[in-house]
């Protein structure tokens, strides 16, 4: 169950990174930048976001059903960790600038972070269960 719940929440952080994540404007002009868009112009780090979602999914959906998950449960929280502090970096950046542009967050921003958030909770969960399940064994 937390290995499906792992995968999707990487998809949707994924997906996500495409959407828009910023509403930029500047008198009566408006435009939207998604992930991509910050990740080609000034943030290069960001495309470690859907890179490391990449292989959170890869990893989650290869794993053999007998083999332990520990590479997975680590995948997932490493790279969720990274995925957290780059998007919420750029929440910081955004909310710090002030001046004739403004700049909003949109909900596929958010809808990203939380999803990371639940990459993370479910990366725990499977270590968690791991060694649960390894020390009533042994």
């Amino acid at each position: 169950m937390l290995r499906k719940i792992n995968i999707s929440a990487a998809l949707i952080v994924l997906v996500c990174f495409f959407l828009p994540w910023e509403q930029v404007s500047c008198g009566g002009a408006k435009d939207t930048l998604s992930g991509l868009d910050l990740a080609r112009h000034d943030h290069a780090l960001l495309w470690l976001v859907p890179l490391l979602m990449l292989a959170v999914i890869l990893v989650g959906v290869l794993r053999q059903r007998g083999e332990r998950p520990l590479l997975s449960a680590i995948v997932s929280l490493v790279s969720s960790i990274v995925a957290m502090y780059l998007v919420n970096d750029e929440r910081q950046r955004v909310q710090d600038e002030s001046g004739i542009i403004s700049a909003h967050l949109r909900g596929w921003f958010w809808l990203s972070f939380f999803a990371s958030l639940a990459v993370l909770v479910t990366g725990i969960g499977r270590l968690l269960t791991r060694n649960r399940s390894g020390t009533s064994s042994g």
